[in-house]
């Protein structure tokens, strides 16, 4: 059975203000086929969107039981399934370690009932890398994410890799876009 790649993104303008626009992006890409996904939010969070990117992925599948690798720059999501710190806020009535419900938990919960469909194995990805700058360090960047992911990684899959994921990060952008020029269109 073929691998299932989905590249996610989320972004948010003015984070923690009250007049924050959010946008997420996705990829889903098996074999030579892709789909693209990009939507957007008012008064959200990057976190929230960067958990929807992955949602809306997922959401888009039309059919259960795919071997999937999820590609995110987001620590937040990557961890969490990767450290399997939802196993313990099930067991914990969604509480975290510090005894407060976990943030987001609506998302995490209907994330979590997608992902539980499939066989995933989440990777992390360092976002907003700027590949046509001749003072990136691709040498660095690479074993940093051989770091976090495993040595299973060509460099030509990494460079790959990145590249979606600045597309996704484009998407995402895309996303904010669309929210501002409705909300300019309302004015």
């Amino acid at each position: 059975m073929a691998i299932l790649r989905i590249y996610t993104d989320g972004a948010c303008a003015g984070n923690q203000s009250d007049q924050n626009i959010g946008g997420w992006g996705a990829i889903l890409e098996y074999g030579e086929h892709q789909k693209e996904l990009f939507g957007g939010q008012a008064n959200t969070t990057n976190n929230r969107m960067e958990l929807t990117a992955v949602i809306e992925a997922f959401k888009a599948l039309k059919q259960t039981g795919q071997k999937i690798e999820v590609f995110t720059d987001s620590s937040y999501v990557a961890n969490c399934f990767r450290e399997e710190w939802y196993v313990s806020w099930e067991k914990n009535h969604w509480r975290n370690a510090a005894k407060k419900s976990v943030e987001n938990q609506e998302l995490w919960k209907e994330l979590l009932g997608l992902v539980r469909q499939h066989e995933v194995r989440f990777f992390r990805v360092k976002g907003h890398v700027n590949l046509a700058s001749k003072s990136t360090n691709f040498d660095a960047l690479y074993e940093k994410f051989l770091g976090w992911n495993g040595a299973a990684f060509s460099f030509e899959e990494f460079q790959y890799i990145t590249r979606m994921n600045n597309r996704a990060d484009e998407l995402a952008n895309m996303g904010i876009a669309q929210i501002r020029q409705a909300e300019d269109t309302a004015i």
